[in-house]
C-alpha cells in the first residue's frame, strides 16, 4: 500500500478551508478540480463551482485532501466530515481493499474509472467509517 491520507468533506467552504491550510502549511495544491470541470453531468448548476477534489501536501509523506459535498450526498454533520483515503499500488490491490473493507457496509460509488485519471471507489464500512480507495494510473509508470 502506497499511502494513507486524511480526506475532509465540507458543506460549501472547502476552498476557503484549503486556502487557510495552504497558508499555514505552505506549498501548492497538487490538484484542484471543481464539480463543473470533473463531473459536469453529475452536478446541479448551483454546485458547478464547488470543489470536487483538492490535494495539498503537508509534511514529507502526507497529502491532505478534501471536497465539498454534493446535495445528493446529504447534509454534512459531525462524523461524516472525515474519510480515510487509501492510495493503492495497483487496481488489484484497490479491488481487494474495497471488497474486504466494504463487506457489510454501504457502497456509495463502486470501483471504476474516475475523471481525474484514477481507479476509484467510496463506501462506508459496517462500522460507519467512510473510506476512499484510489489507484492513480499515472503511477504505473
Amino acid at each position: 500500500m502506497a499511502a494513507v491520507n486524511p480526506y475532509l468533506t465540507f458543506g460549501n467552504n472547502c476552498e476557503t478551508a484549503f486556502n487557510r491550510y495552504k497558508a499555514a502549511f505552505g506549498g501548492e495544491f497538487l490538484t484542484l478540480v471543481r464539480f463543473g470541470e470533473g463531473a459536469p453531468d453529475q452536478c446541479a448548476p448551483a454546485e458547478k463551482d464547488k470543489i470536487m477534489h483538492v490535494a495539498l501536501p503537508i509534511g514529507k509523506n502526507t497529502i491532505l485532501m478534501g471536497s465539498d459535498s454534493m446535495e445528493s450526498m446529504g447534509p454534512i454533520a459531525a462524523g461524516n466530515q472525515f474519510s480515510v483515503a487509501i492510495q493503492a499500488d495497483s487496481e488489484a490491490e484497490a479491488d481487494h481493499l474495497f471488497n474486504s473493507l466494504s463487506a457489510g457496509g454501504q457502497v456509495h460509488m463502486p470501483m471504476g474509472k474516475a475523471p481525474w485519471g484514477a481507479y476509484f471507489g467510496m463506501f462506508a464500512d459496517q462500522f460507519g467509517i467512510q473510506w476512499l480507495i484510489n489507484f492513480d494510473y499515472a503511477q504505473q509508470g
